[in-house]
């Protein structure tokens, strides 16, 4: 599969990405709730089709099956991204220990601020971001960036210098998005251009699009703006369509 840099941030990326939190909150997503070992499974099975994008989150309950995955594969040739609802400094510095430990690892690739839903997100999660900045420093976390939740946090997203890497809810119908497509793809082009990196989530509009999804799959990653898209899987089934249709 194609490899592509992520913004400027020096890690490359599948294009696709497979993800382990739909319907994800609370400590469990619909992938979690298919058991340990068969997610474990099913990383493992993205990685050899292909996909060396995974995106996790605390709140998934996501991190132990990633980690038991990795065992088998070199550690260096994924890029995992995860998140926080982290907002103030010892927050964000308690999770960045407790990612660790959890994902195994000497370094977390990616960190976001999870769900940033107002325009002043700067403003209210700057202890958070003091404290990524921090580990990015040294070395402990490689890229920052928020997943967005709304128009206005996208507005925030493409003025503010320290985001390096965005999340943000695209498909071609529309759904799910945090606005119109004439309103969200300008302020992807104003992220892209400032060096940002930019994956899709919701790209098969949390499965209803599934019907069609080399036309959501082709429609998001055609787009010079994005980088990927990270889709949540469920069985290798859905592993190899979406991977057939990237490589088309």
């Amino acid at each position: 599969m194609k490899s592509v840099e992520l913004g400027q941030t020096g890690l490359f990326v599948s294009e696709l990405g497979i993800g382990t939190g739909t319907a994800g909150w609370d400590g469990r997503s619909d992938q979690t709730n298919l058991g340990f070992q068969p997610l474990v499974r099913l990383l493992r099975y993205a990685y050899q089709q292909g996909i060396s994008f995974w995106d996790t989150a605390d709140m998934y309950g996501s991190h132990g099956h990633v980690a038991a995955a990795m065992k088998a594969i070199d550690r260096a040739s994924v890029v995992i991204g995860t998140k926080t609802v982290a907002r103030s400094r010892s927050e964000a510095e308690r999770d960045v220990r407790k990612f660790l430990r959890e994902l195994e690892t000497d370094a977390l690739d990616i960190v976001l601020l999870h769900g940033v839903s107002e325009g002043d997100w700067p403003e209210r999660c700057a202890g958070a971001m003091e404290a990524l900045s921090r580990e990015r420093e040294r070395g402990v976390v490689r890229a920052v960036g928020v997943s967005v939740h709304s128009l206005e946090a996208l507005r925030a997203a493409a003025d503010s210098p320290w985001v390096e890497v965005v999340q943000v809810r695209l498909n071609y119908d529309g759904m799910l998005m945090d606005g119109a497509h004439d309103e969200v793809l300008p302020l992807l082009e104003e992220l892209h251009a400032s060096g940002k990196g930019i994956y899709a989530m919701k790209v098969l509009g949390r499965g209803a699009l599934g019907a069609d999804a080399c036309r959501a799959l082709r429609y998001v990653l055609d787009l010079p703006e994005v980088d990927a898209a990270v889709v949540g899987m469920m069985n290798e089934t859905e592993v190899r369509k979406n991977v057939g249709c990237v490589g088309a």
